[in-house]
């Protein structure tokens, strides 16, 4: 354990868009925010080589040059910006008590939690590869979708995010192939009713990818059927992983109200968590937008919540 208690009137833990919007809404409010960055500094977006659909950037921004901007404008104001990963919390504790790399204590009269969540990946060397080089293959339709306009590509899921992925790479993407492990989908009827009745949507059931083609960038997918053993390739440009995602909370669970995936549950239309003072923020409590945009939004909240919580409490 550490030596000395280090103490702060807001402690934001996580670093992506929220995280940063989170920070920048704080500083300008005085509240001298530490913003810890987690093992992944900027989050997912610095995964991402081209966004386009981030407001203010005509021209487009590479996701780690956004990141840098975001973290730049936060810094401006005050922000103390750290490298280092919460490993340990007790948020009923008062004031709260946060331990980073099992070893840093720190305490804070409010936390926003903006830890995001990771996309659970098939786990093929060359997935990997072609993934950290950028060379099409994704884990979100919305956001690069518009990279393969009018080109083949592969969706791999069967539940309602992989039915409305594949549904809108419909309308950009001249052939949808969409591989389902089983020979049922998990996505409610009415997005599967959707998907068969798309044109060029081809769902390959009781398959499996069994390897990824090219050198620089996706050239092929390789599926294997199931129940046969036969092998397919695929000519392609483009693969998505649409299986899920698992949000950065585990140190949480026990003290913070959850959902069954692990998402934390916000109070109404606000970033509230069932312990006051304490405020999660972008994909660690949105399942369902996972957006740049809508996460920053969302740490803006957070960080407004976290003012009139100490406002209220006579703390700032």
């Amino acid at each position: 354990m550490s030596e000395k208690v280090e103490h702060v009137t807001c402690l934001i833990i996580g670093s992506g868009p929220a995280g940063y919007t989170a920070a920048i809404y704080a500083a300008r409010a005085d509240l001298k925010p530490v913003l810890y960055t987690g093992m992944v500094p900027g989050g997912q977006l610095t995964e991402t080589t081209e966004v386009d659909n981030f407001p203010g950037y005509p021209k487009g921004i590479t996701g780690p040059e956004l990141m840098e901007d975001l973290k730049a404008q936060a810094e401006r104001f005050g922000t103390q910006v750290r490298f280092g990963m919460a490993t340990k919390a007790d948020l009923n504790a008062s004031p709260k008590r946060i331990w980073i790399d099992e070893t840093i204590e720190m305490t804070a009269d409010t936390v926003i939690i903006s830890t995001g969540a990771s996309a659970k990946w098939l786990g093929l060397p060359n997935e990997t590869r072609l993934r950290m080089n950028a060379g099409g293959v994704s884990a979100c339709a919305v956001c690069d979708g518009f990279f393969y306009r009018g080109q083949d590509v592969v969706i791999v899921g069967a539940g309602d995010t992989a039915a409305e992925e594949a549904t809108y790479l419909s309308k950009l993407c001249k052939k949808v192939y969409m591989i389902v492990r089983r020979s049922e989908m998990r996505a409610s009827k009415a997005m599967q009713h959707r998907v068969k009745n798309t044109a060029n949507i081809e769902i390959l059931w009781d398959s499996e990818t069994e390897d990824i083609l090219g050198a620089n960038a996706v050239e092929g997918v390789v599926v294997k059927n199931i129940k046969t053993g036969q092998l397919r390739t695929l000519d392609v440009t483009g693969f998505f992983v649409a299986i899920g995602h698992k949000p950065n909370t585990d140190i949480f669970k026990g003290q913070l109200n959850m959902d069954e995936l692990g998402y934390i549950d916000v109070i109404g239309a606000s970033s509230k968590t069932n312990i006051p003072g304490v405020f999660a923020v972008g994909d660690c409590a949105d399942k369902t937008y996972r957006q740049a945009v809508t996460a920053a939004g969302s740490g803006c909240m957070g960080a407004l919540d976290a003012e009139r919580y100490l406002a209220a409490s006579g703390v700032h």
